[in-house]
């Protein structure tokens, strides 16, 4: 679909979390976009780009990377301990320099407005995840889309709790990291 797909428009929250939970994380979960085939392969299966599109290696190296700002930034929304400030400052400007690579346009119709990519083809692709983003973010929903505190997981969730606290995607990944923690002052005392 050229110009960012309307279906998205309607679920920005949901295309966020498709895009960031793309990476492997050794608990099976595999790497998506790893090559040019199958970053191709992702887009098209979520309606973002018509088939007839050469994609290049050099292209899924820059949805790898615009990903894992991406993740960078939904760390620090759940209050990892383990992203320092710098790795913070990284990302965000690692974003905006996309943001400018990645031009968006403002649709208005009479019943609403939203942002779509400015561009065809993978820069199409690229900008409709960062059309999602500044729509989740102008929804509200941006501070509750986070990423699980697990080092090997990093999965993209949606903090529904009333106080926006939670850390894991999980209870089995909160009780993974409890456990790690538990072993290591174990080991510490001796």
């Amino acid at each position: 679909m050229t110009h960012g797909s309307s279906r998205w428009s309607r679920d920005a929250t949901e295309l966020v979390l498709q895009f960031v939970n793309t990476r492997a994380n050794g608990a099976g979960r595999v790497e998506t976009l790893g090559t040019a085939a199958e970053f191709a392969e992702w887009a098209m299966k979520h309606g973002l780009l018509d088939g007839g599109v050469v994609v290049t290696d050099s292209d899924a190296a820059a949805a790898r990377e615009l990903r894992d700002a991406l993740v960078t930034v939904l760390l620090a929304h759940a209050g990892d301990n383990d992203v320092s400030d710098a790795r913070i400052i990284e990302a965000e400007k690692y974003l905006a320099h996309t943001g400018v690579r990645y031009p968006l346009a403002t649709v208005i119709t009479a019943e609403s407005a939203h942002l779509i990519a400015g561009s065809t083809g993978i820069p199409g692709v690229l900008g409709t995840v960062l059309a999602a983003v500044t729509e989740a973010a102008h929804s509200g929903e941006w501070p509750r889309i986070k990423a699980c505190c697990n080092p090997p997981c990093h999965f993209g969730f949606v903090d529904r709790t009333r106080n926006r606290a939670a850390r894991y995607c999980s209870p089995g990944c909160g009780s993974q990291v409890s456990m790690r923690a538990l072993r290591q002052r174990r080991k510490q005392t001796g």
